[in-house]
C-alpha cells in the first residue's frame, strides 16, 4: 500500500512535508534518493552504482504497468538523473572525485552504459547522447541498446554540449548544491551540499579545477583500493577516516586546525551548505555559496568566477573566501596542486627534518617541507603539469605564511599518495582571502622550448572587504587593470552598490561588476 504522508527532516532536526511523497517502496526511493535536478546526495561515484537498479526497475514496470508511466515520474526524474551524472564528468569522462570516490570511474561503467542507452531510448532520442553512446562502444543487449545503435548508424549523433549548471542536493531540492562552471577548456567545481551521509566529507566549499582532461586542483577521493587485495582486502582504507574525508585533504578553509562540524557526519547531515548566487553568463560565470555552521561563531562565504580577459589566453579562475571570526583565529587554506613546482616569488626554506603537521584531524598525515614568511603585496608559485603551466596569484597580508605539504606522514603501510599541497596560513578576526588560478604557456617535448611558463600577472589587490561587499583589482604586466566587485548580502538584481576605495569610489547595480579600468 502507498500513502502520501512522507515526512522529511528539515535543517533543525523538525520533520516538514514534501508535497506528492511516498511514504514507502519505489516511489519512496525516488522521491527521497534523487534531487528534483537529478542530484544524488552521496555524489557521483555512489549515484553511477545506484543507477543500474533503479533503471532496471523501472523499464520492467514501463513494460509491466505502462499506465504507471514511471519514467514520466517528477518531470522524468530518473533521466535527469542520468544526465546529472554526465554533467559531473570532466573533459575525460571520468566523474568528479565528490565524497568517497575511487578516482578513473567514468562514463565507460557498466552501469552508465545502460543508463545512457535508457535515457536516449525512453527520454526522447536525444542526439547528444548518441556522442557519448559512441564513446562508450558498446551498448546493452535491448530494446534501449538496439535504439541506440540504429540512431548511431543512420547519422544520428551530435557532440554532447557540456555547460555549467548548479545540481540541488534534497529531496526539496533545499540543501544546499554543487555548482560547475564551465568556459573554454576550464571546468571548476565547487560543493556546498550536504553532507552525503557516511560516504560525505568535512570539504564544504571545496573546490576542484580541471583544464581540459587533466586536474589542476585536486581532491583527494577516496583512500580505498577497489577489488585490489593487497590494500585491506580492497576495502575502505583506516586512512580514509584519518586522512580523505577530513576537512585538511580538501580545497576549502580549515579553522584551528579542526575539520568542519568537529567532524561529526549527524551535525553536519543536518546543516547543508547555503547557494547564494549561480550565473553561467557569457565572459563571466560566477558560483558563491556560505557555510555558516560548519564552526561555532563563523561565517564563511565563497565566491569563484572563471572569467574572459582579452589579453590573455586563457580564461581566469578567481577565488574570494570571506570569513567572518573572532580574532586570533588560525585560517589554513589549502590547495592541492598537481605537478611540479616550477618557482615562487618568496623563498622556502626546506624543512631539514620532516615531522608530522598535527596529531589528528588528518593534520597526522602531513609533513611539512617547507616554509616562507610571505612579505611582499603578493604571493604567486608556478606549477607545471604537462603540458601547461600554472600559477597561483594570492593577495597577501602582514604575518601571513606558505607552507609546502606533502601527503605521507603516518603512513606505515603507504597506503596515502604522495601528493604536494600548499597551504596559505593566517591569524586574525574578519578577513578575505583573495587568489586568482592563471593556465598560461605550454612545453614541447620535441622542441624542448617553452612558451609564456611566466605569470602574466602583475598584482592583484584587496580594494574593499566586509561582510556585506568585496572587491579585488587585478593588473596584469602589459599594464591593464580590471576590477571586480560582489555583494555577500544582497542578491537582488536591480539593488544598487556603492564602495568608496582609498582611490574612488565604486558603483554598480546588481550581484557583481566586473569592468577594465581606463589607463
Amino acid at each position: 500500500e502507498i500513502h502520501n504522508s512522507s515526512q522529511e527532516k528539515d535543517n533543525d532536526g523538525g520533520a516538514i512535508q514534501l508535497e506528492g511523497q511516498k511514504e514507502a517502496g519505489f516511489y519512496a526511493q525516488l522521491d527521497n534518493a534523487f534531487s528534483p535536478d537529478g542530484y544524488y546526495t552521496e555524489g557521483p561515484y555512489y549515484q553511477r552504482y545506484a543507477m543500474y537498479p533503479f533503471l532496471i526497475f523501472a523499464q520492467a514496470l514501463a513494460y509491466k504497468k505502462p499506465e504507471l508511466e514511471i519514467l514520466q515520474y517528477r518531470d522524468g526524474l530518473l533521466f535527469k538523473a542520468v544526465y546529472a551524472l554526465i554533467n559531473q564528468t570532466s573533459s575525460a569522462g571520468e566523474f568528479f572525485p565528490i565524497n568517497d570516490s575511487q578516482k578513473g570511474m567514468s562514463l565507460a561503467s557498466r552501469e552508465l552504459v545502460n543508463a545512457v542507452s535508457m535515457a536516449y531510448h525512453f527520454g526522447g532520442k536525444d542526439p547528444e547522447l548518441l556522442s557519448l553512446i559512441e564513446a562508450q562502444d558498446e551498448v546493452p543487449i535491448n530494446d534501449s541498446g538496439l535504439s541506440a545503435a540504429k540512431g548511431i548508424s543512420t547519422g544520428k549523433s551530435e557532440p554532447y554540449e557540456f555547460k555549467s549548471i548548479e545540481l540541488r542536493d534534497g529531496a526539496d531540492g533545499k540543501d544546499g548544491a554543487i555548482g560547475i562552471l564551465r568556459e573554454d577548456e576550464l571546468t571548476l567545481v565547487m560543493k556546498y551540499a550536504k553532507q552525503g551521509m557516511g560516504h560525505g566529507h568535512f570539504d564544504r566549499l571545496g573546490f576542484l579545477l580541471y583544464n581540459g582532461t587533466k586536474e589542476v586542483v585536486q581532491d583527494y577521493g577516496s583512500a580505498r583500493w577497489v577489488n585490489i587485495e593487497h590494500k585491506d582486502g580492497g576495502g575502505y582504507l583506516k586512512e580514509n577516516k584519518t586522512w580523505a574525508k577530513q576537512t585538511v585533504a580538501h580545497n576549502t578553509l580549515v579553522i584551528d586546525k579542526d575539520s568542519h562540524f568537529d567532524g561529526n557526519v549527524e551535525v553536519a547531515e543536518r546543516f547543508p551548505g547555503t547557494p547564494y548566487y549561480f550565473t553561467s553568463a557569457d565572459g563571466i560565470q560566477i558560483v558563491s555559496a556560505k557555510e555558516l555552521n560548519a564552526y561555532k561563531g563563523v561565517q564563511m562565504q565563497r565566491t569563484m568566477a572563471l572569467i574572459d580577459i582579452e589579453e590573455l589566453e586563457n580564461p581566469l579562475a578567481l577565488d574570494l573566501f570571506s570569513v567572518q571570526a573572532p580574532e586570533d583565529t588560525r585560517y589554513d587554506l589549502p590547495v592541492y596542486f598537481l605537478g611540479e613546482f616550477m618557482s615562487s616569488n618568496h623563498s622556502f626554506q626546506a624543512k631539514k627534518n620532516l615531522t608530522p603537521m598535527g596529531e589528528n584531524d588528518g593534520y597526522q598525515h602531513l609533513w611539512l617541507e617547507a616554509e616562507a614568511e610571505l612579505s611582499s603585496n603578493i604571493f604567486q608559485m608556478t606549477w607545471y603539469n604537462p603540458k601547461n603551466f600554472y600559477t597561483i596569484t594570492s593577495a597577501v597580508q602582514v604575518g601571513d605564511q606558505a607552507l609546502l605539504t606533502r601527503i605521507g606522514a603516518n603512513d606505515p603501510n603507504f597506503n596515502l599518495r604522495r601528493d604536494p599541497g600548499l597551504i596559505h596560513r593566517r591569524t586574525g578576526g574578519n578577513t578575505l582571502f583573495a587568489n586568482v588560478y592563471e593556465v598560461h604557456g605550454h612545453y614541447d617535448y620535441d622542441t624542448e622550448i617553452s612558451v609564456n611558463s611566466y605569470s602574466s600577472i602583475q598584482s592583484l589587490e584587496i580594494i574593499h572587504e566586509s561582510e556585506d561587499r568585496v572587491a579585488i583589482q587585478l593588473e596584469i604586466k602589459s599594464g591593464e587593470k580590471y576590477q571586480f566587485a560582489f555583494s555577500q548580502n544582497d542578491h537582488n538584481q536591480s539593488s544598487n552598490h556603492t564602495i568608496q576605495t582609498v582611490d574612488e569610489q565604486l558603483e554598480w547595480t546588481g550581484v557583481h561588476d566586473f569592468k577594465k579600468m581606463n589607463n
